[in-house]
């Protein structure tokens, strides 16, 4: 990592006591990114649905999501970051389809799962395209 970014390994432990503290850092850091983001657009006057694509567009942006999944599945601490964000968005999904008549939670999970799915799929589609569809679907159903 280092040598990647043109530093030397002794520069690195200036920041960081070791390994694991640089982990837990990242950890971290992209915890309360994801939850300041929620908390951010919660604040925001935009309708329902441009809410919802607007989302789910910057969690298919974030190249790091799939990083964070991949090592929750072989770090418990991980894996409970992953699951808090998971719920607070949720929830927040689940706020924007009450706000256009929705309540049925099946439909807030089934968007999560398309957005954590969706970068899993090693094919020539736009993540954009399929996600909007499913929110087209959605709103139709209101």
């Amino acid at each position: 990592m280092a040598r990647r970014l043109g530093t030397t390994k002794g520069s690195f432990y200036w920041h960081f006591k070791d390994v694991p503290t640089y982990h837990a850092a990242l950890v971290r850091q992209w915890h309360t990114n994801a939850l300041s983001d929620v908390m951010k657009r919660l604040k925001t006057g935009d309708s329902a649905a441009s809410a919802l694509r607007a989302f789910g567009h910057s969690i298919l942006d974030n190249q790091t999501e799939a990083a964070m999944r991949v090592w929750s599945r072989s770090d418990s601490i991980v894996a409970v970051a992953v699951a808090e964000v998971d719920a607070e968005r949720l929830t927040y999904l689940q706020h924007l389809l009450n706000q256009i008549g929705l309540r049925n939670p099946a439909f807030g999970q089934s968007m999560l799962a398309a957005l954590i799915g969706l970068p899993q799929i090693k094919a020539e589609a736009d993540t954009h395209i399929a996600f909007d569809a499913l929110v087209d679907t959605v709103l139709a159903l209101s």
